[in-house]
């Protein structure tokens, strides 16, 4: 499980394990968040937003009418940094791609691949210069003002929720987990998997298990021993997942973009779509969420 540096307090911790387990993440996220404004670096951009993401889960536990002010603007941020990074990984897989396609041959493909990646460049561009115009204003003194006031009054907050609630938010997570699951089931069964509706219920099932996986790990302290693997477990089945929808959202960028735009013949057009198709298809089928 990936740690937060914080010892094992056991399922009560205390407040200086919530504060030590908090400040590691709000700094990780600030210096990643700096880092990642100026030079846009893949990883600066990954791990600010896994960092972001980990501190609006502890936030929800501590912190869930947010009286701090902190919610909304660490969510802004890990908005900009999202665009970014979900940009940065469609061009990698892209340029993957036209790698494979230009060695085996398939020079159409090649082209076809070249286009999209100009574009989603140029799209890029545009959330980069967001990110660098927007996230200096997110974190920023006075954001470290309310983050030390949140501190200040972490004790009462953490006599409140955190011992009592951080062990029950994972048991309805779970719930939660297996409600998606089963409507996804249902949905894919009856009106197909390849369904919007199919596709729009694995979505949610996929910020299901994402929500159980970085709660296991940004509270991994202060959780029984029964959900210590759950961030392992949780992870494996956002990563099967995210394969299905990163092609799906992959699929639509290319049609949203379209043929003539492309300057690509309907054949090529055709086959590439096809072939992204046939990588759902073949996810799917590898998806052990549908049947039993």
């Amino acid at each position: 499980m990936e740690s937060t540096g914080v010892p094992d307090h056991g399922a009560k911790p205390h407040q200086d394990a919530w504060k030590q387990a908090l400040d590691r993440l709000y700094e990780q996220f600030c210096e990643y968040g700096r880092r990642a404004s100026r030079s846009f670096d893949n990883e600066d951009v990954h791990q600010a937003r896994v960092n972001s993401r980990k501190l609006l889960t502890l936030l929800r536990i501590l912190d869930k009418h947010d009286h701090s002010g902190l919610y909304p603007l660490i969510k802004q941020a890990q908005k900009r940094l999202g665009q970014v990074r979900d940009a940065d990984v469609l061009i990698e897989s892209f340029q993957a791609r036209r790698k494979r396609a230009k060695r085996s041959g398939r020079r159409k493909e090649a082209d076809l691949l070249k286009a999209v990646i100009q574009i989603q460049r140029k799209q890029r561009r545009r959330s980069r210069a967001k990110l660098a115009d927007k996230l200096p204003e997110l974190i920023n003194p006075a954001l470290d003002e309310k983050w030390e006031a949140f501190l200040k009054d972490l004790p009462e907050l953490e006599s409140q929720n955190a011992d009592i609630n951080v062990n029950q938010v994972m048991r309805e997570l779970e719930v939660s987990y297996e409600q998606h699951k089963q409507a996804y089931r249902q949905l894919s069964r009856h009106n197909g998997a390849e369904t919007k509706e199919a596709f729009d219920a694995l979505h949610d099932l996929r910020i299901a298990a994402k929500e159980l996986r970085y709660t296991a790990s940004a509270a991994s302290f202060a959780l029984d021993q029964k959900f210590h693997s759950h961030e392992q477990l949780y992870k494996d089945i956002q990563d099967q997942l995210g394969q299905i929808n990163d092609r799906r959202i992959w699929l639509e960028t290319v049609q949203a973009i379209g043929q003539d735009k492309l300057d690509v013949s309907k054949k090529t057009w055709k086959a590439f779509k096809d072939s992204l198709m046939g990588e759902i298809r073949q996810a799917l089928r590898a998806n052990q969420l549908v049947g039993e």
